[in-house]
């Protein structure tokens, strides 16, 4: 009888193809499951669909859980397995370049003449993707067959980065494809960099989302991401000699090899029309604008695990019905296209401008169209698993939601809708269920990111949402009234007024003798600058009572006041009527069971500052939850010369997913032939850097400098502006020295910045133009050399990190205290041995305790100072320091070109308001800050004493893992186990 072979790809040489094989005897002996097994019919369909080689499969999942794995039966080998046991038998070269070369061919996205790195890229995306297809249809059948409860992590943005070298380095399978690579001809270096970045975020947010994902498929916890797939991302940044310009992203021109379209997973949405009330009291939204949202998916490999689970995005179209064919042929184009190009446009673009009423709304529809989209699919799902009978209350036992900040706040109207007019739920049933499922992540103490819709424009947009909303304030009305009662009146006022969900709206009819004012009182008030008292109002009539007896027919007389005063009665100015908001921050923490911040100090902040009225009436809703970064794409992928030092000091490469296992290099730290190896993966890491400076900016760096680098989203209080003052002060100094006291003085710097501002964020795009001008002026100065550049990296991205953030020595989070919820790059840069130069902010806090006082260079005000020195200020009582009075003259004499700076320096300058008197505290904190950099200088010159404090940096930022994050959420707010 023949033998029958099977292989790990599609195309190799050895895959089953034969109908002729069923009832065969097949070859188990390469895989080391031993003997030879008859194939069925069911058998050998599952054997094409997999195609691979089949192993005993019972390893442990490391660094999971204690919990007992749950497993099922696998319908090949009849052995115990579940998703989570990886297979350490991968694919050989020779099987990889065949599937390569089969995708190159049959699943062709160019010509056939060449096969050049752009179309090698694609087929070995391919190759990869089918082995992550079988993963990723074996781990969500196991979740099916299980019914686990799942967490959905619902983000506006989800900055993945590349995706080749993650999927192949977790699988691992990172020699295997190199090699396959190199015979066909390429370098698999190469060929990743082909890949352009999903542009699906921005900042640290989507980051944050994309670390979690990892880590949850890593840990073999049952959960899903959910998302919009943009067209055209945020933007794609240029520098030029006017500063930040804007253009559209193009990374989906020549398709995306990752997603699957779903064009079987759509789902409805519902903008404007009308709310209906039937004769029982049951309520129907019809009408409107409809769309569709169709589902995009990509998997999400874990680490050394099968587990792979599915970012699921959501595209927008209309049905083809709403293409007006007549009016399209009456000549009509644009009119006939309307509705598809409405459709269309919600997934255009991550965060429209929203200056404009239309900005708005298109804005609202993304955040709807998340939500709705997301939650009906998690209940079709919810359903499908539960069979022929639905029972409702079980749907928080199955199903825990996060919203990832405050955009997906409308999950919480959503769910409520679909239960209560969809499902015929009762309120009680449907708010109960909808609180026990929700949770929410707070981001940010600033007003401005704490969002606040109109009421008018979601009335229009969504009504039934609206008076979901509006009976969600009644009833926490009712529950602030319940907890303080109604004695003392000023106090339920105060505690409305902070609390409630509409902001700037009337007390609901049934509470409309709740808040009862004093009578006025009959003494007289006296006259202010708006008009005049009440006695002054009343003479004011007689008077004129009696110019109207005195005027003769057709004639005019002077008034007592004109003829004896001169003078002109002032008119009140009409006072605006306050706009009317829906505060989504506000909804997120009475909708949900769980509110947390993402540090310690942040998470303080929230519960004693933001959200302290809700804090005092629901305390155990609040947790802190410290943000976390993988370990696999931040050190181990990204920097292969730092992981192979780390592995041979600790023995193995168990940190990449037990990262205490870095804290053992703290007993090596003084090891001199450590740091030699340590000192030269750095130096490897900054030539890497200094060609990608050379190919983006033209501009020729020393990688024997001090690598000093500012990488993130340009923001005010992130200050930017702090540190190119101080970059300017320490230039100005230089050239005031002589060439020998320069040299003597200062440490040769590259000054590194990067990051987008908003594109309507025009002071944000006042400090990248600032900072491209020094930069312009600095690098050209031949006193200088290389003792100080400042260079401005355009288009900052996950790759364009991948490759700064190992190569930094010291890196910049020098935000206003209290003002930055967290920030992750800083873990990045600690965990890649850099040195932070800081205040005490976000993470800060933690991650200076963790790797040591000694081994941070902090400075500036603390966050209980910041009130005071704002209120000092407005007082007029602040006196700058010299230095910084220095640098703005410095600045106002031309050196830096033509321009005019002076509504950037205006802000740092006059006692009142937002936008002036230095809200962020740039001039109060420059001093301590230069003289801290002085520090640094001196530090840096010691290379002994330098390494050392870059080692413990590594060593003590173990906790800042995202496994460790996610096992928080896991345990502390989904309730969800891995499995």
């Amino acid at each position: 009888m023949a033998t029958w072979r099977y292989s790990t790809m599609p195309g190799g040489a050895e895959a089953v193809s034969s109908r002729n094989a069923v009832g065969r005897f097949v070859d188990f002996s390469h895989g080391g499951g031993g003997g030879r097994r008859v194939i069925k019919p069911d058998q050998l369909m599952l054997i094409r669909k997999w195609q691979l080689r089949p192993v005993k499969r019972s390893f442990s999942v490391r660094n999971v859980s204690s919990e007992q794995q749950q497993k099922v039966k696998d319908l090949v080998t009849q052995q115990q397995e579940s998703p989570g046991s990886y297979n350490p038998f991968p694919p050989d070269a020779s099987s990889i370049a065949s599937s390569i070369k089969y995708h190159s061919e049959f699943t062709p996205l160019f010509s056939p003449e060449k096969f050049d790195p752009p179309k090698a890229f694609f087929a070995t995306a391919q190759s990869i993707r089918d082995a992550l297809i079988i993963n990723w249809n074996a781990t969500y059948d196991y979740y099916e067959r299980l019914n686990v409860k799942q967490a959905y992590y619902l983000s506006m943005e989800f900055l993945q980065g590349r995706a080749l070298l993650n999927a192949i380095g977790n699988l691992g399978l990172t020699g295997a494809y190199a090699e396959a690579l190199s015979k066909l001809g390429h370098n698999l270096e190469n060929i990743a960099s082909q890949e352009p970045d999903a542009a699906l975020g921005n900042g640290g947010l989507g980051r944050l989302a994309s670390c979690f994902l990892d880590s949850l498929a890593t840990l073999n916890y049952p959960a899903w991401g959910y998302g919009l797939r943009y067209r055209y991302g945020l933007f794609k940044q240029r520098i030029t000699k006017d500063g930040q310009e804007e253009v559209a992203e193009n990374w989906l021109e020549m398709s995306n090899p990752w997603e699957i379209v779903r064009n079987d997973v759509a789902y409805p949405i519902k903008f404007y029309g009308k709310v209906l009330t039937d004769s029982d009291g049951k309520k129907h939204w019809i009408g409107g604008e409809d769309i569709q949202a169709v589902a995009y998916d990509v998997p999400i490999p874990g680490y050394e695990t099968k587990t792979t689970i599915n970012l699921r995005l959501w595209s927008t179209k209309a049905p083809s019905g709403d293409f007006d064919l007549s009016v399209f042929n009456s000549g009509k184009h644009t009119q006939a296209a309307e509705a598809l190009y409405n459709a269309e446009k919600i997934c255009y673009v991550l965060y429209p401008g929203d200056e404009s009423l239309e900005g708005k709304i298109l804005r609202l529809k993304q955040q709807y169209t998340l939500c709705s989209a997301s939650l009906q699919d998690i209940i079709a799902r919810f359903e499908r698993r539960s069979g022929a009978k639905v029972k409702w209350d079980e749907f928080p036992d199955k199903v825990a939601v996060q919203m990832n900040d405050t955009h997906p706040t409308l999950c919480i109207p959503e769910l409520m809708r679909i239960l209560i007019d969809v499902k015929g739920l009762s309120w009680k049933e449907a708010w109960n269920i909808t609180q026990r499922t929700v949770a929410y992540t707070n981001h940010t103490v600033l007003p401005e990111a704490l969002e606040k819709w109109s009421l008018e424009l979601m009335q229009k947009l969504l009504p039934r949402h609206m008076e979901i909303i509006e009976m969600i304030d009644e009833e926490l009305i009712r529950t602030i009234v319940s907890e303080h009662g109604k004695a003392d009146s000023n106090l339920l006022e105060k505690k409305l007024k902070q609390m409630r969900i509409l902001e700037n709206v009337e007390l609901p009819a049934a509470f409309s003798d709740l808040l009862v004012k004093p009578k006025k009182s009959p003494v007289a008030v006296p006259s202010d600058e708006f008009g005049e008292s009440e006695e002054e109002e009343e003479a004011e009539a007689e008077e004129e009572k009696e110019e109207e007896k005195l005027k003769p027919a057709g004639g005019k007389i002077k008034s007592v006041k004109e003829g004896t005063q001169g003078k002109k009665k002032k008119i009140p100015e009409p006072v605006p009527e306050p706009l009317k908001l829906v505060r989504m921050a506000n909804l997120c923490v009475v909708g949900g069971h769980a509110v947390n911040g993402v540090a310690a100090i942040h998470s303080k902040i929230v519960k004693d500052e933001v959200f302290n009225d809700f804090f005092q009436l629901w305390p155990e809703k609040f947790q802190n939850k410290t943000n976390g970064v993988t370990p696999r794409r931040w050190i181990r992928f990204c920097n292969p010369e730092l992981s192979k030092i780390i592995t041979s000091w600790t023995g193995s490469e168990d940190w990449v997913l037990n990262t205490e296992k870095l804290s053992e290099l703290r007993k090596f730290a003084d090891n001199e032939d450590l740091q030699i190896q340590w000192r030269a993966a750095k130096r490897s890491n900054k030539l890497k850097v200094a060609s990608l400076i050379k190919e983006r900016t033209g501009y020729i760096v020393s990688p024997d400098s001090m690598f000093d680098i500012q990488v993130k989203r340009i923001h005010e209080y992130k200050r930017q502006l702090l540190n190119i003052l101080g970059i300017v002060y320490r230039y100005k100094k230089m050239k005031e020295m002589s060439a020998s006291e320069r040299k003597k003085k200062f440490v040769p710097r590259v000054c590194l910045f990067g990051g987008k501002a908003f594109a309507t964020y025009v002071q944000a795009k006042r400090i990248v133009k600032f900072i491209t001008d020094v930069g312009a002026t600095v690098n050209h100065d031949p006193d200088i050399g290389d003792l100080l550049k400042v260079v401005f990296v355009p288009d900052y991205n996950v790759s364009v990190a991948e490759l700064l953030i190992p190569a930094s020595e010291l890196s910049q989070h020098i935000s206003t205290a209290g003002m930055e919820a967290s920030g992750t790059s800083n873990m990045k840069f600690a965990m890649n041995g850099c040195i932070l130069i800081g205040t005490l902010d976000g993470a800060n806090v933690e991650i200076r305790e963790e790797v040591g006082e000694e081994n941070f260079f902090l400075f500036g005000a603390q966050a209980h100072e910041i009130a005071g020195l704002r209120k000092e200020r407005a007082e007029g009582k602040f006196v700058p320091d010299p230095r910084f009075e220095e640098v703005k003259k410095f600045i106002k004499s031309g050196v830096f070109g033509s321009s005019n700076y002076n509504e950037l320096l205006g802000s740092l300058d006059g006692n009142e308001g937002f936008g002036r008197a230095d809200y962020f505290l740039v001039g109060k904190d420059f001093p301590s800050y230069i003289e801290c950099q002085e520090k640094v200088d001196e530090t840096y010159k010691d290379q002994k004493v330098w390494t050392r404090m870059s080692i413990m940096n590594t060593a003590g930022s173990y906790n800042f893992s995202s496994d460790r994050t996610i096992h928080e959420y896991a345990r502390e707010i989904w309730n969800i186990k891995p499995v």
